[in-house]
């Protein structure tokens, strides 16, 4: 019922996107996505690309005094460094080739989808990859995602996220609330909750940048609020954990996704895994007092919090760059070079959050229904009052 299309190249005139399936009647505000977009822009050892862009949503169409239309709603952000690659990007006249400037990138990154994309759509100029492959793409998302949590919030369902490792630097979890991570990371350059961890990682990317290398790591998403029942067991790609690990593998850089346990959950018995069930006769309603499942068995959500962790890669444009081979001499020469970030786990961490949402929007939408907000939250309250005392 909720699907977007978007579009745009890295150093483009700008990044769009087309939503569809979002209720009519739902307030959206434009400076709750432009927040989030200025979150993305942040955390410790990113490029010098943030020092440009002022990253700003505008919208098209769908949205009429605030209020959603129930039609397609267009956002579109500008790419403020296209005004230092008109030539380059021009989309119908290609620039003048001189001796000094390197117009045709022939030098595959290893890592990036340089090589593959280059084969597999007959390009002889791997800045036709590239543009599409980088992760400055995810600015839309985040826009996109925005959208999303505000239908959300209007269901009490928020999403979180912070940083649990960076390199080989990981601190030891914490015994506080989703929402106390959250804040704690929103307080810390590398979005890390634990303040004697941020200063190692800190120490960790600084190295990195000294070496000309790069670092990834680990980053857990929360999500509070949402009902029992979203999702489906009755066809695998209904299943929530599927739709939310194969969206979050869809982030650049992204190699593995947790749910709850995870890979841990493998090397332990049953009885340390599963999550016994108990009843709150007060507030009429099933409950865990431990949550290795993650908040969602079978595929769908069980009530609890729902809890992702995801692995990064270290990016792969290194500023001592690896072995390659031009494309065009075949010949073994250094990788090409574009401007890059040491680590970019924080920035991850909040693109992940909106993957995240848009995907909790989606089941949301499909599980209540309805033109209107209004239509959504009458469903919603019915099927609360169905569970309660079941």
């Amino acid at each position: 019922m909720m699907r977007y299309l978007s579009a745009g190249e890295s150093h483009g005139p700008c990044l769009m996107a087309v939503i569809e399936g979002l209720p009519s009647n739902l307030s959206l505000e434009r400076e709750k996505i432009n927040d989030q977009l200025a979150r993305r822009q942040k955390g410790y050892g990113r490029g010098g690309r943030m020092n440009i862009e002022r990253d700003r949503v505008e919208v098209f169409s769908g949205l009429r005094f605030g209020k959603t239309l129930g039609s397609p709603l267009t956002l579109s952000i500008t790419n403020r460094d296209y005004e230092n690659w008109k030539s380059n990007m021009d989309p119908y006249n290609p620039p003048e080739i001189t001796d000094d400037a390197e117009v045709i990138l022939t030098r595959p990154r290893p890592g990036h989808a340089d090589l593959a994309g280059a084969l597999k759509y007959h390009h002889a100029d791997l800045r036709n990859v590239l543009e599409r492959a980088s992760a400055r793409e995810t600015a839309i998302r985040v826009a996109v995602g925005s959208a999303a949590r505000q239908m959300l919030t209007c269901f009490g369902i928020e999403v979180f996220s912070h940083v649990v490792g960076i390199g080989g630097v990981k601190g030891e979890p914490l015994d506080l609330s989703p929402g106390e991570l959250h804040r704690r990371a929103e307080e810390s350059p590398v979005r890390c909750a634990d303040s004697q961890v941020e200063e190692q990682m800190i120490w960790e990317i600084d190295q990195a940048k000294k070496e000309g290398d790069s670092l990834g790591g680990v980053f857990q998403i929360m999500v509070t609020g949402a009902p029992p029942g979203l999702g489906s067991h009755v066809h695998w790609d209904r299943k929530l954990d599927a739709r939310l690990a194969g969206a979050l593998m869809s982030l650049q850089a992204i190699k593995g996704v947790e749910v709850g346990l995870g890979f841990e959950a493998a090397s332990l018995r049953g009885s340390k895994v599963h999550d016994e069930i108990y009843y709150d006769n007060r507030n009429y309603r099933y409950f865990r007092k431990t949550n290795g499942a993650g908040g969602i068995e079978g595929g769908l959500t069980n009530g609890e919090t729902i809890l992702i962790q995801c692995a990064m890669k270290p990016i792969p444009t290194l500023y001592k760059p690896l072995t390659s081979v031009d494309m065009i001499s075949k010949k073994s020469l250094e990788a090409g070079v574009e401007r890059s970030d040491v680590c970019a786990v924080p920035a991850a961490s909040v693109a992940g959050e909106a993957i995240a949402a848009w995907e909790i929007a989606c089941v949301l939408r499909e599980k209540f229904g309805g033109d209107s907000l209004e239509e959504m939250e009458t469903a919603y309250l019915n099927y609360q009052k169905i569970i309660s005392g079941r």
